[in-house]
């Protein structure tokens, strides 16, 4: 099925809808700016008969959500300070085109050039995760601002007056009454559209593994690299059949062949390819170590790709994996199937070698530990429990693929916006948020506002820093 193909005449359709619902209740419509708000008096109802049916549920959320909003402040201010710190000092600018600030458009990725980190962003998507984005965070602001008696005006969506399918809800208060409100009620009212965010987050997350355990299946295992060792220099004593009288980095270097693996010996059968050596040049001056492969069945056959079966067994796991090879002896032939890139099914006759360490029939495939700490090894354990390191998972349908694609982009984008929401800038809700933070804890108006000040003059100078850098990079 051409996706492209159907998101485009998607487009379309939305285009035309949009622009005939727009002219049809253009009496209705008020222009401003570059947008035209379209208003609903239901949306005003319906957050007035919520504010004062769940006052005191709200009244719990208001703690969760002023706490959330702290953590948010703090947590968006690091990883803003350590996406500075990388962009300005690696080359991480030249490998990712895309520019600093992102924005949140169809096709993005295909834009610039970075498909392999994101899943396709179709049209529908966009439409399906602003509509839940939006219409939560709004409505989140507005519920929490009738629960406080803070009157709303006017809710309602946004479209930008030349090209529809950007758009967005909004809901309209009564800015003199939120500032008559205490800084609770005030805190409360602001940290609520993020609180709707990471709500949405958590929910779809939740739908995200229960939809991929359904509608996926694990169809084979991917090795990281062949086997290897790390060996003392001094401890090699032939290279492709002459002994080593000279055991540095270029005395055995000399005796490489520049194309193709070099035959290695050092208690044991090894290959290592020139170009690898010399890339590890300067960990092995250092340690003296040298890490090089054992000589293998998997690398002999220069098996690569995908295992899918070994002797028509399929193997879904590592563990799959090493009970069918504990099935055989070494010496035994057996044929390996894998799955290339494109899908197709290539066969292999191979001859299991023997385990140096086990003596057990052996392949010689490697697995790289994934150990990781902090938040990223919270992410990574979190992800192992639906989703098997080194197995690969093919969709049980095209619409599998399309759905859990879908849900990604969905949580993606509402934690994206709670982070760069609380950001302390003047324009968000992070800005006032964070002046009010500062003057629950200084007591003083005139230190708040001039923290207040700094921090949104000192992220615009930042992001303007970003920005100079992305051009430069981008155009020279």
């Amino acid at each position: 099925m051409n996706f492209v193909l159907l998101d485009i005449a998607l487009l379309i359709i939305f285009l035309v809808v949009s622009g005939f619902f727009l002219y049809r209740n253009r009496a209705n419509l008020k222009k401003e700016g570059w947008f035209l708000l379209y208003k609903t008096s239901w949306g005003v109802k319906l957050i007035d008969r919520i504010g004062k049916k769940y006052q005191r549920t709200l009244k719990i959320a208001s703690y969760i959500s002023i706490i959330l909003g702290v953590i948010l402040v703090v947590l968006v201010f690091i990883m803003m300070i350590q996406t500075v710190y990388l962009y300005l000092t690696t080359a991480i600018a030249e490998t990712i085109r895309a520019p600093p600030i992102m924005p949140l458009i169809p096709y993005f990725p295909q834009i610039f050039n970075i498909q392999s980190i994101f899943p396709p962003f179709y049209f529908i998507y966009f439409i399906i995760a602003i509509l839940i984005v939006a219409t939560t965070h709004e409505f989140f602001h507005g519920i929490f601002a009738a629960r406080y008696r803070v009157k709303i005006k006017s809710t309602g969506f946004a479209f930008l007056k030349y090209f529809p399918a950007f758009f967005g809800a909004f809901v309209e208060q009564d800015d003199n009454q939120m500032k008559k409100k205490t800084k609770f009620e005030q805190m409360s009212i602001l940290s609520a559209g993020v609180f709707a965010n990471v709500l949405m987050v958590l929910i779809f997350g939740i739908i995200f593994i229960l939809f991929f355990k359904v509608a996926f299946v694990a169809s084979g295992v991917s090795f990281d690299s062949y086997a290897y060792n790390f060996v003392d220099l001094t401890n090699i004593t032939e290279v492709n059949g002459i002994n080593v009288t000279n055991f540095s980095i270029a005395g055995i270097g000399l005796l490489m062949n520049e194309k193709g693996f070099n035959q290695i010996k050092s208690n044991g059968d090894y290959l290592l390819s020139k170009s690898d050596f010399e890339k590890q040049n300067l960990t092995i001056a250092q340690y003296n170590k040298v890490l090089i492969y054992y000589d293998s069945p998997a690398i002999k056959q220069n098996l690569s790709g995908l295992i899918y079966s070994i002797n028509g067994i399929k193997i879904n796991s590592r563990e799959k994996l090493s009970e069918e090879l504990n099935k055989y002896s070494p010496g035994e032939k057996v044929v390996i199937t894998t799955l290339n890139g494109e899908g197709n099914h290539l066969d292999k006759e191979v001859t299991l070698g023997k385990n140096p360490q086990t003596e057990k029939a052996w392949l010689g495939v490697g697995f790289l530990s994934r150990e990781t700490k902090g938040i990223k090894g919270i992410i990574a354990k979190s992800f192992e429990f639906f989703k098997k390191p080194n197995v690969y998972y093919t969709p049980r349908s095209v619409l599998s693929q399309f759905i859990f694609d879908l849900l990604w982009w969905i949580v993606l984008i509402n934690f994206a916006v709670a982070l760069f929401n609380m950001l302390p800038l003047g324009m968000l809700d992070g800005g006032r948020f964070f002046y009010l933070g500062i003057l629950s804890v200084t007591k003083s108006e005139k230190f708040a506002e001039k923290s207040f000040k700094f921090m949104t003059y000192f992220w615009l100078a930042i992001i303007l820093v970003l920005m100079v850098k992305w051009v430069f990079v981008f155009f020279f």
